[in-house]
């Protein structure tokens, strides 16, 4: 039976680019790094960047995305900073809680959210989806 989410791989097409921006700008913690390849981490999360020339860089079309928690407090700075960096931005927020959506060098495509699940669901029974369906009580 799976437990959890283990690590999430990115293909990225510049090594010390790529970390530069998950530990300098995202502040992921660099753990380790190889010629291929670099592993960073926040409290439950492993992420590893490999190097691969292959990559395309253009944003997919599809809704795709890989999503960091942050708290609400430091959302406005974030959005701040990341706007400063020149980081560019590939969608609207349109659902509940603060969301910024971003594209990190390879353009894989992220996102800051304020909430969680539970908060995600409250919404969602005061707004349902056309055809939702919740499977537990309240």
């Amino acid at each position: 039976m799976l437990t959890s989410l283990n690590h999430l791989t990115l293909a990225v097409t510049d090594l010390n680019r790529s970390v530069a921006f998950y530990q300098a700008l995202l502040q992921l913690r660099l753990d380790a790094s190889w010629d291929g390849g670099a592993y960073l981490s926040l409290p439950g999360l492993w992420l590893c960047l490999s190097l691969d020339p292959l990559r395309e860089s253009e944003p997919g079309a599809d809704y795709t995305h890989y999503a960091f928690s942050i708290s609400a407090a430091d959302f406005p700075l974030f959005v701040e900073r990341m706007r400063a960096a020149g980081v560019r931005e590939w969608r609207d927020n349109r659902s509940e809680g603060a969301s910024f959506y971003f594209l990190d060098p390879d353009s894989h495509k992220l996102e800051a959210h304020v909430g969680d699940l539970a908060s995600r669901l409250a919404a969602c029974r005061q707004r349902p989806y056309v055809g939702m369906k919740f499977f537990d009580q309240p």
